[in-house]
């Protein structure tokens, strides 16, 4: 049965190729790193083919991915500094990030390319090419095919830092012919918790170990850190962030905020912002995906707010009297959310407020920037649970109750000060799990 299922995804995989070009021509128009070396996600290579087994592949499908995967790349580089990278992703700002990375810890013969496209002849020109000994897949990354040639190769193939939340475990189940012996082929998997473990094992993945999230590693860049600080030491309002906003969320925010700092007491309750209107505050939107960055201004100005753009800016807010006169501050940079969680007195948790999982909650938390979260954070469900027992962060029901439970941080700075502090010993009471990893894959490299 399982043999029946892959054959028809294989095919379906194969006939999808014309509309997954398609697809790229239209997401390069925005964005126009994907319209770079599309021939790579269809095993075509300008790189020379490897005519030994040296290379060490990591998958880091997109932007998140990309980041937790450089601690731990910086960590084998370390112990293994004639280790050779295959490093490979599946979105733009994914391949970005990557070849920052690259720059940064790269040495002569590390190479980069796009995730192969899972089907059967993309996937074994990929292989077939650059004859990687070992596979490292981030946290989520199980396609079929590349497992299948992975096992049929005889190369060791693991999950690491996985993560498997309830939903993605039912979807699995339900597609058990095509999944179950995709998990069961994988040489190890070291998850991120208890729970993740548990969902692994129902899927028959071979559960070698239960390290922590690698995020918890991740040391907030000092310099982002002190001048955002600074930054806002130098304000008259406090700053309230919507960190990695999503789609659909922006507009649930703005609809909250626009009333402020102009609005009578009266449309205040009306909004259920328990906040002195007269106060006055600044809002900090720093959308997850660049490719929204217009998109975002242009919603804030239909709801008749003035934007300025950190882009726009030269020194410190403070400094500039678009910003200063603007009701909404847009974070339109890359690299920068040390940055924000540093300008901000307290952060509203982008992809809670929606069904999406949540984005990183602990980032803001190792910046020491009190964090508001909405219903949603099935990507990090040990770690928002965590947050929320310590005191790092607020759980909410909605946008509504998160605008003010973020006004009210930001006028309470007892509060304030507890919550981060809290923040904090949260991160680093967590950290290790990058040492852990690297001491497992010890025996494959």
């Amino acid at each position: 049965m399982s043999g029946w299922a892959r054959a028809l995804y294989s095919s379906l995989m194969t006939l999808g190729q014309p509309l997954l070009r398609r697809k790229l021509a239209r997401r390069g128009r925005h964005e126009p790193g994907y319209l770079e070396a599309v021939g790579e996600r269809f095993g075509h290579y300008s790189q020379p083919p490897e005519t030994q087994a040296e290379l060490v592949w990591v998958h880091a499908v997109s932007l998140g991915e990309t980041r937790t995967a450089a601690m731990l790349l910086k960590a084998l580089r370390a112990q293994y500094p004639a280790l050779r990278l295959l490093l490979t992703h599946g979105t733009a700002t994914g391949r970005e990030e990557g070849r920052a990375l690259l720059k940064s810890i790269g040495r002569p013969g590390d190479i980069q390319v796009w995730q192969p496209w899972d089907s059967p002849l993309a996937v074994k020109r990929f292989f077939s090419h650059f004859k990687p000994r070992l596979g490292l897949l981030m946290e989520t990354e199980i396609w079929p095919n590349l497992v299948a040639q992975a096992k049929a190769r005889r190369m060791p193939l693991v999950l690491v830092n996985g993560r498997l939340s309830e939903k993605s475990l039912k979807q699995a189940q339900g597609l058990a012919p095509l999944s179950l012996p995709a998990y069961g082929a994988l040489s190890a998997v070291y998850a991120q918790t208890e729970r993740d473990a548990g969902r692994f094992r129902q899927l028959g993945a071979p559960v070698a170990g239960v390290f922590g999230n690698l995020k918890f590693d991740a040391t907030p860049d000092a310099a982002q850190l002190a001048k955002g600080q600074a930054w806002r030491q130098s304000l008259a309002q406090p700053v309230l962030v919507f960190a990695s906003s999503r789609e659909g969320e922006e507009d649930q925010f703005l609809k909250q905020i626009k009333a402020f700092p102009h609005a009578s007491p009266a449309q205040a309750a009306m909004n259920s912002v328990a906040i002195k209107p007269a106060a006055g505050f600044k809002a900090l939107i720093v959308p997850r995906h660049p490719q929204r960055f217009d998109e975002v201004a242009v919603l804030a100005a239909q709801h008749g707010l003035r934007v300025s753009r950190r882009s726009h800016w030269t020194g410190s807010p403070a400094d500039n009297m678009e910003a200063m006169n603007a009701d909404v501050w847009l974070g339109d940079s890359l690299g920068e959310m040390a940055l924000y969680y540093g300008l901000g007195d307290a952060a509203l948790l982008g992809g809670s407020f929606a069904p999406l999982g949540g984005q990183n909650l602990i980032e803001a938390a190792a910046c020491g920037c009190p964090v508001v979260m909405g219903p949603h954070t099935f990507n990090f469900t040990e770690a928002a649970a965590l947050a929320e027992a310590e005191g790092a962060a607020l759980r909410v029901a909605d946008m509504a109750e998160a605008v003010q439970a973020g006004l009210a941080l930001l006028q309470d700075s007892a509060a304030r000060a507890q919550a981060a502090a809290a923040g904090l010993a949260f991160a680093a009471r967590n950290r290790g799990a990058t040492a852990r990893t690297v001491q497992a894959l010890r025996s494959y490299l």
